[in-house]
């Protein structure tokens, strides 16, 4: 018998939490919420969970603050559930650590596929990490999948968990084009149809402005424009 999912929700309106409720656990997760971000980052760090959903206005304790705070310790996936449209307010959601972001309202079976996608490629990480001690060495850059890290130069990049993923699928498969859909489905784990494109252009940016000398005219991922983004090897 299949160990069911656990998925902890932080949303502090305890209706929209019902309903997140019902709703994962109909798809066959187990769901725990939590109102507050103080007792939601608690619980997080306490038990074992396979992904987060947490919304960003939260009382005592924001989901900006939960997703630093949670990244000293663990790595569990990290959905952030935001009625906010700033643009800025996702982007610091991802660069703190979240994995991933919808905008409410959103659709039940956009959030389930995201949920699913995002254990899955969680669980293929630990899995590669078990059986990967591969340094690779390219140009200025070497990255210890060991460690998960990235050293520039000899000194390490503090990358989030997403930028360095996205670098490696890309240093792997090095002077191919990739479209942001193939990127979506390749490094977030799930289609066009259901990830925003607009995610794959910020990780890009913020990763660029880590490896490269200037991020304005990069050396190493480049844009084909109408095309996508490569990764040219020096």
């Amino acid at each position: 018998m299949d160990i069911k999912k656990k998925i902890l929700i932080v949303e502090d309106e305890k209706m929209i939490a019902e309903i997140l409720s019902i709703n994962v656990t109909k798809a066959g997760f187990e769901a725990v919420c939590k109102y507050d971000g103080k007792s939601g980052l608690e619980e997080a760090l306490s038990f074992s969970y396979d992904l987060i959903l947490l919304d960003l206005m939260l009382p005592i304790l924001d989901g900006f603050e939960f997703c630093k705070r949670l990244r000293y310790e663990k790595d569990t996936p990290i959905i952030i559930l935001t009625a906010r449209e700033e643009e800025n307010d996702k982007i610091l959601g991802l660069e703190l650590g979240a994995d991933d972001y919808l905008t409410k309202p959103f659709s039940i079976p956009e959030l389930i596929s995201r949920i699913k996608a995002n254990i899955r490629r969680y669980s293929n990480e630990i899995v590669q990490e078990k059986v990967s001690n591969e340094i690779i060495k390219i140009g200025r850059l070497t990255i210890n999948n060991s460690k998960y890290e990235v050293l520039k130069d000899g000194m390490k990049l503090e990358l989030t968990k997403k930028q360095y993923e996205l670098l490696v699928f890309l240093v792997k498969n090095k002077n191919k084009v990739f479209s942001r859909e193939e990127l979506m489905e390749q490094v977030w784990g799930y289609d066009g149809f259901y990830g925003d494109m607009r995610t794959v252009d910020v990780t890009v940016t913020r990763l660029r402005k880590q490896i490269e000398d200037n991020a304005a005219i990069p050396e190493y991922i480049q844009t084909k424009r109408g095309m996508g983004y490569v990764f040219v090897a020096p």
